[in-house]
């Protein structure tokens, strides 16, 4: 717990490693109430200016959160979700150990009006399902994902299933889709009211919006559309 003021690291990184080790190790575990910046002073010996740019730098690197008149809280590990190849939430979620549930919110057999036959490459009218469901990671909210499907290729579509079953095992198991490719597009929104309510975010709340098109062959498969709570998910990209 002592900073070495003779050392040539800078005591705000002494105290930022110091406090990295105890987030990493569960002595402060998330979402766990730092000390206050004059107990900090007190613990470690040095000055409130340096306690101010340590917790400055880690809530830069998302290490903690900060609430106004309540103190600075430890952040919760983010899902890393990789993005090479064709991805499954499911799976990658139970990868990274983590129990995964669903809530369907809504579900419809529709025709496609002209902006959804557009996404869908398809014509105007086109018959499709579309369905809402809220994805869970360890019984917290962290996901809502719109799906559309063409029904000519997904008849007697079982909705039930999608409360238990991979959407994506489906589609290969019951209905011998093979997937080709998957386009995806991201951008940075906040949370509107419904999505707030959804996620458990306070309206306004960073989110991240996927755009997802799946293809079998050359045929698109898939048009879905993710709001993925900012504070929760970061994801990987490998370039080669």
């Amino acid at each position: 717990m002592e900073i070495d003021k003779n050392s040539r690291i800078p005591a705000y990184v002494q105290l930022m490693s110091s406090l990295i080790t105890q987030m990493e190790d569960g002595t402060l575990p998330e979402e766990e109430k730092l000390p206050s910046e004059r107990e900090l002073c007190d613990i470690y010996a040095v000055s409130r200016t340096t306690v101010r740019q340590a917790i400055h730098e880690l809530e830069k690197d998302g290490y903690v959160y900060i609430y106004k008149g309540r103190g600075t809280y430890v952040a919760a590990k983010r899902l890393n979700q990789e993005m090479s190849g064709l991805y499954s939430f499911t799976e990658s979620m139970k990868q990274l150990g983590k129990t995964i549930s669903t809530r369907l919110i809504d579900f419809a057999q529709i025709k496609c009006d002209e902006r959804i036959a557009r996404k869908m490459q398809c014509a105007v009218g086109t018959e499709i399902f579309r369905f809402t469901r809220v994805r869970y990671a360890d019984n917290e909210p962290v996901l809502i994902v719109t799906t559309h499907l063409p029904c000519k290729r997904f008849p007697n579509f079982d909705a039930e299933r999608l409360h238990t079953d991979s959407l994506y095992s489906m589609m290969t198991d019951t209905y011998n889709v093979t997937f080709s490719k998957a386009k995806e597009t991201l951008q940075s929104v906040c949370a509107r009211g419904d999505e707030g309510v959804l996620l458990q975010v306070e309206s306004g709340a960073p989110c991240m919006k996927i755009d997802r098109y799946t293809f079998e062959k050359d045929t698109l498969v898939e048009y879905a559309v993710g709001i993925a709570r900012g504070d929760k998910f970061a994801y990987n990209v490998e370039l080669c």
